[in-house]
């Protein structure tokens, strides 16, 4: 990982232009000035604060919706020309944060900003899409194309979600995990669609081509980088509605930190973390970015986790390998406490923001 001594030198994602402090201080202002609450025969919400996906009660359903975009990764995907892959992640990083509480993906709405539509681009993208559809067992209900060549110069992506509780599924908010349990992770398929701003940055400022492979890698750098997200509503719907389940997180945009918004109260201990996938330290090395930058930026090799009870662990397993993750392994547990420790990285943080 990177070396401490270059510290003063290291990068980080405010310096590459993106300040999640300054972000996170503009939402809490925009949310103060949201005050207007609608009469209850328009739905009930209900309180799951910081959560992935907002919840509401409509008559005896409870449905949650979330909304995401696939960020400067599209940026990547214009340079080269490849647009399946950014279809894909269109997909995926809505129908996670719905698997994040346990909803099972009912539909989606796609949202095409582009200052001149792309027939060749579109295409791409509507591969993608129907790719990530077809893995989440969702379909798209539609959507928005706007033409704003005054906002946006190239293309952008993102979408919103919707997701139900079948059988009487109650949402998984976290609020069961407790000192004891285990950790889970799923592996990523890569990068994932966070984090770009920062690596776009590094590429320019070392002059790093795309179509070559890094070293020790076979496929150039622009593909490594563009594989889509992988998706995990399969694994979460098999475990949301059994009792031994007691949270689920995306390991997403904040990377570990986002095991904070399940409990505030306990210790996430991540002292099983994987061998870092070679991409993620090849970036950390060209940054350099030292190791708390890495964890709250990137997913570092885990894109899900499941926090569950260690009695029920190789039923767990098994049914996770039955729903097409038997690559899971057990990456922590859970303690008396508060925030995330990755001990082998000596990585701590107090809490999400």
């Amino acid at each position: 990982m990177a070396d401490p001594t270059r510290a003063s030198s290291a990068w980080t994602y405010a310096r590459s232009g993106v300040d999640v402090d300054v972000r996170d201080a503009a939402l809490k202002r925009l949310l103060r000035e949201v005050r207007f609450r609608p009469r209850p025969d328009h739905g009930r919400p209900l309180a799951a604060p910081g959560h992935f996906a907002g919840l509401v009660r409509v008559g005896r359903e409870t449905l949650a919706l979330t909304t995401d975009t696939v960020g400067t990764k599209v940026l990547l995907a214009e340079e080269l020309g490849r647009w399946e892959g950014v279809g894909e992640d269109v997909v995926a990083v809505n129908v996670n944060d719905l698997a994040a509480v346990g909803a099972r993906p009912a539909g989606l709405v796609d949202t095409i900003l582009a200052g001149v539509p792309d027939p060749i681009a579109f295409a791409g993208i509507g591969r993608g899409i129907d790719r990530g559809l077809r893995a989440a067992g969702c379909a798209l209900l539609g959507g928005e194309t706007a033409v704003v060549p005054g906002i946006v110069r190239g293309t952008d992506l993102g979408g919103t979600a919707l997701g139900f509780f079948p059988r009487g599924r109650r949402p998984v908010l976290g609020d069961r995990i407790r000192p004891g349990d285990v950790v889970l992770g799923i592996p990523s398929s890569g990068v994932h669609a966070n984090g770009f701003t920062l690596i776009r940055r590094l590429l320019a400022e070392r002059s790093v081509p795309l179509g070559r492979p890094r070293d020790g890698a076979s496929a150039s750098l622009g593909d490594e980088l563009l594989v889509p997200t992988r998706i995990y509503s399969r694994p979460a719907d098999t475990l949301a509605g059994v009792p031994a389940t007691h949270g689920l997180a995306h390991l997403s945009g904040g990377g570990v930190r986002n095991l904070v918004r399940l409990h505030p109260r306990v210790a996430f201990v991540l002292d099983r973390w994987p061998e870092v996938p070679p991409l993620f330290r090849w970036i950390q090395a060209l940054g350099p970015v030292d190791d708390a930058e890495m964890f709250r930026t990137f997913n570092m090799g885990i894109g899900f986790a499941l926090v569950v009870d260690r009695r029920r662990l190789a039923e767990t397993r098994r049914r996770l390998a039955r729903a097409g993750a038997p690559d899971v392994s057990e990456i922590g547990h859970v303690e008396r406490g508060s925030g995330v420790r990755v001990p082998a990285f000596d990585v701590e943080f107090s809490g999400y923001a």
